[in-house]
């Protein structure tokens, strides 16, 4: 995975392509929301966006990117639009209509140009 692979990735995870994003995780890959929640699996990932998209419009602006042979290093900064009440959101308290936006930090480390374990923090609340 390189800088444009990533940014096929985000392309894709707008969309709700998730055949697309998918694609760029190893089966058995990691993914620590800080100390909020730990999804292992790719199919595990994939049901946890399916379920956060049923409720909420996310859209991620890629404001850099670094990568290396081994690991890619990001800031992103992130819309979430309510599509329906949801007070106890992982981000924050969300209703329908209303937005959120946050700007976070992620580092992906790579296996076999596949995203193997994936850490985000969030640096702000806007």
């Amino acid at each position: 995975m390189d800088i444009a692979d990533y940014h096929d990735y985000i392309a894709c995870f707008n969309a709700n392509d998730f055949e697309g994003f998918g694609k760029y995780y190893r089966d058995d890959v990691i993914f620590n929301l800080g100390d909020k929640k730990q999804i292992v699996g790719r199919e595990n990932i994939l049901d946890f966006y399916r379920g956060v998209k049923a409720k909420v419009r996310e859209t991620l602006d890629i404001l850099s990117v670094v990568a290396g042979e081994d690991a890619l290093a990001v800031h992103v900064r992130t819309e979430f639009f309510g599509l329906e009440d949801w007070p106890d959101f992982i981000a924050g308290r969300l209703m329908k209509g209303e937005s959120l936006t946050i700007e976070s930090l992620g580092y992906y480390y790579l296996e076999g140009g596949k995203i193997a374990r994936i850490l985000g923090a969030r640096y702000k609340t806007l």
